[in-house]
């Protein structure tokens, strides 16, 4: 019976820690949608969303409910179970790589038992959301397919590759870390920052080849080609209507925010608060949960304004600059880089 209920305690604790991840990021993303327009009027001298809600802050429940309540078209010639599948897989896997980011510092209960603010702190954390990222492809890929779209399949082609593509150059940057922090683990990455310094420090070239490839990976301008609505009428999700679009439209904005969250861990420290040594604050555990969650969201805030900034600033590659980027020059700076770290660690190591 006590083994029981300690099981009983744990599966909540992981159901309400996963419940709130989920809500948290439909909250981000749609809230994410009302900063992109209000970033773009603030930088083309507009106002932006202002009719819906004091400042326009009601306008994504207004899109929202727009969508949900839009006639669902699914087209005759199309394979039915493939196109509802490419919605749902590309929701579902950017929601699940989630599961391995530490959000805060670990709560401590009045008995002295300890319940991390992780869903999985698994060994191989890191290669999981790489897993999990290379399985987000085929949600476009099926998707464009099962249309019968010549249109969405040419983006949803392109959309593979780049993603393809662009996962060496981000692979071969983290290893560079990796060589330093010695685990996979994003806890003691986030450990080890906290007592080392953070790795963009020691990583510069990395966190820049990194978040290059976090904008190729989510689609995001400049390297929105399967979206590139003047090229492809509208890209691989053309066919879609209603909460199935929606669901296209929402886990892009997850994915830019879980990839925020991602390099806020792995480069600047995760919840860490730079030269600052919190134990002597002498605050509760609740207080220290909740400021190094603040913290964290702070970094996954910084890092989606320069996302929003960036598509408002600079233009759109054409698909051969994009994979010359990819292939001839983030990856051989990967490489480089990579080979750099290996040697210093060596050296020190000796």
């Amino acid at each position: 019976m006590y083994l029981l209920s300690i099981d009983l305690w744990f599966l909540l604790e992981k159901a309400l820690l996963i419940g709130g991840i989920i809500g948290l990021s439909f909250f981000i993303a749609m809230y994410t949608t009302y900063a992109e327009r209000k970033v773009a009027a603030w930088l083309q001298d507009r106002r932006g969303p202002n009719r819906a809600g004091p400042f326009g802050i009601f306008q994504p429940l207004a899109d929202g409910g727009k969508l949900f309540f839009k006639e669902e078209i699914i087209p005759l010639a199309s394979n039915k179970f493939l196109f509802i599948l490419g919605p749902a897989m590309a929701m579902i896997t950017a929601l699940v790589a989630s599961t391995v980011i530490p959000w805060a510092a670990p709560f401590i209960t009045k008995g002295g038992n300890v319940i991390p603010m992780q869903v999985a702190d698994v060994d191989m954390g890191i290669l999981l959301v790489f897993g999990i990222v290379s399985v987000g492809v085929y949600g476009i890929m099926i998707g464009g397919w099962a249309s019968n779209n010549k249109f969405s399949l040419m983006a949803a082609i392109r959309g593979a590759s780049q993603m393809v593509s662009y996962e060496l150059p981000m692979g071969m940057a983290l290893l560079a870390v990796l060589f330093m922090t010695g685990s996979l683990k994003m806890s003691e990455i986030v450990s080890v920052q906290v007592q080392n310094g953070w790795n963009v420090i020691y990583q510069p070239l990395g966190f820049i080849i990194f978040f290059i490839c976090a904008l190729a990976e989510c689609n995001r301008t400049p390297f929105d080609l399967p979206e590139a609505e003047n090229e492809l009428n509208f890209g691989y999700h053309q066919e879609y209507s209603s909460m199935k679009l929606g669901f296209y439209l929402f886990a892009e904005y997850i994915n830019m925010f879980i990839s925020a969250a991602i390099m806020a861990t792995v480069f600047l420290g995760g919840y860490d608060i730079p030269f600052v040594n919190e134990a002597s604050w002498g605050l509760s555990s609740f207080w220290m949960t909740f400021i190094s969650f603040s913290v964290l969201m702070s970094k996954i805030c910084f890092f989606l304004f320069v996302f929003l900034w960036i598509r408002w600033t600079i233009p759109r590659f054409r698909f051969d600059q994009l994979m010359d980027l990819g292939w001839k020059k983030l990856i051989p700076l990967a490489l480089i880089n990579m080979i750099i770290t290996a040697a210093v660690m060596l050296w020190l190591n000796k």
